[in-house]
């Protein structure tokens, strides 16, 4: 039971919590969506992340307009993280700030992403024509899978871009800058533990020319205005 001189000292506590400290006594906010996002700083040839990472060739860490990133010379560069940021997600985004640079093959994949055990992978590719490059983007898991071939809309090399590739459950779509370039219907089962090779396809073929500076993983599928920035 409250006596007067109990309650009015709990009145005075509470009035104090609520003037001295923001949001006291407010209905907490849910979890933002990008909570769980798992955002990969690719600056350092030993950590990405909380990952240690496997080198090879020669990469390079270079300072760019947007802070640090790495460089891989189309040859003989990557980097290999033995972690899969999508595992076990139904739906899910991968964002990536990169920049594609002249003088590389004409097909570059650049992040994969490949179960340990099994078929399932994830590609994020280049194809140049020219001096200009556009986005083919590929998702397999089980017995279903989807190509997403974006030849009707070419980008200049040499700038940077933001991509995100969303599998929303039913439907893959792929953007850059924010705009979208293609998408088609796609079941597939949730990735099973694997890794991710940046900068060349996991087996070390279709080396990447250009700089990452950047990726995010997000188990849900996001809109283009929830997107990282470049």
């Amino acid at each position: 039971m409250w006596n007067r001189a109990s309650f009015i000292k709990f009145v005075n506590v509470s009035l104090f919590l609520m003037l001295a400290v923001p949001g006291y006594g407010q209905k907490s906010e849910k979890p933002q969506a990008l909570a769980s996002s798992v955002i990969w700083k690719i600056n350092s040839l030993k950590k990405i992340g909380r990952n240690v990472v496997v080198v090879i060739g020669d990469p390079a860490v270079v300072n760019t307009s947007g802070g640090k990133a790495v460089l891989f010379d189309g040859a003989d560069d990557g980097l290999l993280v033995n972690s899969n940021p999508i595992e076990g997600a139904s739906a899910f985004t991968v964002e990536a700030v990169f920049r594609p640079d002249p003088g590389g093959g004409k097909e570059q994949r650049w992040l994969h992403i490949q179960e340990t055990s099994g078929d399932g992978r994830l590609l994020l590719e280049t194809r140049l024509d020219g001096d200009r490059w556009f986005l083919d983007t590929f998702i397999k898991s089980g017995d279903s899978n989807r190509t997403l071939y974006a030849e009707d809309f070419k980008h200049p090399l040499g700038h940077w871009y933001h991509v995100a590739l969303v599998f929303d459950g039913t439907e893959m779509r792929h953007y850059v800058d924010g705009q979208l370039e293609l998408s088609g219907p796609l079941a597939v089962r949730p990735f099973k533990t694997g890794g991710v090779s940046i900068g060349v396809r996991m087996n070390r073929v279709h080396w990447f020319k250009g700089a990452v500076r950047r990726a995010r993983f997000t188990p849900r599928a996001l809109a283009p205005k929830q997107f990282m920035k470049k």
